[in-house]
Parts: structure tokens; C-alpha cells; sequence
């Protein structure tokens, strides 16, 4: 225990022994693990969360690593999943990754029970069908997106990601900072709601830069 208070040092010291101990029994799946998924996994994987499932079939390619913070020119080829997972293990003792190197439907299919879904995903397509595994499993799950210089982010509980037009669509360019600051509020919100702090749900954030410089971040209640 007293290496275990010593890695959380400082979380402790935010909120207390009981939460960091309270967090060493949830388990998250993070789907997709590359722009968004690296930072998640980072910023989760090392806050004393007991069981983290990484799911993504892809490979790293050289294009990814600028904006991808898990890997490095030499992991060029291997699937992105286990990258992760092997650096998270090295980086926090206290913590089991399982990688999943399959399409998220594959992992749909294995009925993992989790508390939180993190999409990290850059498919409309695969996060509507999150959505309704979510739903059906009654499991809350917070979505993210970038673009550009923009993101969007939102806790889905009750409200339905039907509410947006589903469609197939090639992203734009993307600036890495922007990734890194979508999933570092995805992040927040995760770690706020395993620990059972309070979390504004059904609600989305969307930010973007305007044409000085300026961070503008608007809320759009979502229906239910």
C-alpha cells in the first residue's frame, strides 16, 4: 500500500485515499488508439484505474506519430493496441491493459462488462454504433472528436448520438495541440466520473480557435 500511496501521491492529495482506492476498481475500454486514444490512454492509464481494453486493428504509420503521443518512428508497423498497452504497463504498476487488436464490433461480440467507454475513434459510423452498444449495455460513454482546429466532446448517458447525421466522411487536416486538449477533457470527465464526482452529462462542448487565436468554447444541450 505504500508504494501505492506514493505512485498517487499527489491525487491523493486531491481527493483522498478512499477515491484513489475506489478508482483501482474500474474498468475502461478505449476505443481507437490513435490521436485521442494515445493521450487518453496515457492520462487514464496512469491514474490508478484497475483495468484498461485498448481496441484498434490498425498499424502505426509514419503520418501518425506527429499527432499520436504513444509511439515513436520505430514502432512504424505494429499495431497501435499493444503499443499502448506495453507502455502503459511500463509506466504505472498498478494498472492491466488488455489489447484488442480487432474492429470494435469484434470486441462488441466479447461482452466485456466496463464502466466507461471512451470513444477515440475518427469514424461517425463506428461511434454511432458505440452509441447503441452503450445504450443497450446501460453504460455511459463520452465521445470526442477533432478536426482541424477543432473538437467536440460530450457525455452520453441519456441523450442519443442520433442526433447527429450519420454519415461517412474523410477528416480534414488535424493540428496535434488540439487532439491533446480534446482528450485531455475527455479525460477529465472520465476521471471526475469514476470518481464519483459531478459531471455535466448530455451535454456537448465544442470548441474551435477563431481567426485571432482565441479558444471559444460553445454548449449544446443534447435531446433525449
Amino acid at each position: 500500500m505504500k508504494n501505492f500511496l506514493e505512485y498517487f501521491h499527489r491525487q491523493v492529495q486531491l481527493w483522498g485515499k478512499d477515491t484513489q482506492v475506489l478508482l483501482q476498481g474500474k474498468k475502461i475500454a478505449i476505443i481507437g488508439c490513435g490521436g485521442l486514444g494515445s493521450s487518453l490512454a496515457i492520462a487514464l492509464g496512469s491514474s490508478g484505474i484497475k483495468e484498461v481494453h485498448l481496441v484498434d486493428f490498425d498499424e502505426v504509420s509514419i503520418h501518425n506519430i506527429h499527432r499520436q503521443i504513444a509511439f515513436k518512428t520505430k514502432d512504424e508497423g505494429k499495431f497501435k493496441a499493444k503499443v499502448v498497452s506495453e507502455l502503459l504497463e511500463s509506466r504505472c504498476p498498478f494498472v492491466k491493459t488488455v489489447a484488442h487488436v480487432e474492429s470494435f464490433e469484434e470486441f462488441a461480440k466479447k461482452d466485456i462488462e466496463v464502466d466507461l467507454i471512451l470513444d477515440a475513434t475518427d469514424n461517425l459510423i463506428v461511434r454511432a454504433s458505440i452509441d447503441e452498444y452503450a445504450r443497450d449495455k446501460k453504460t455511459p460513454w463520452i465521445y470526442g472528436s477533432v478536426e482541424a482546429f477543432n473538437g467536440q466532446v460530450c457525455f452520453f448517458q441519456k441523450s442519443s448520438f442520433k442526433a447527429f447525421k450519420i454519415r461517412k466522411k474523410t477528416p480534414a487536416g488535424i493540428a496535434a495541440p488540439i487532439v491533446m486538449h480534446i482528450a485531455s477533457l475527455q479525460a477529465n470527465l472520465a476521471l471526475r466520473y469514476l470518481a464519483g464526482l459531478r459531471v455535466k452529462k448530455d451535454l456537448l462542448y465544442y470548441l474551435y480557435f477563431n481567426d485571432e487565436g482565441e479558444l471559444v468554447t460553445q454548449k449544446f444541450k443534447m435531446p433525449i
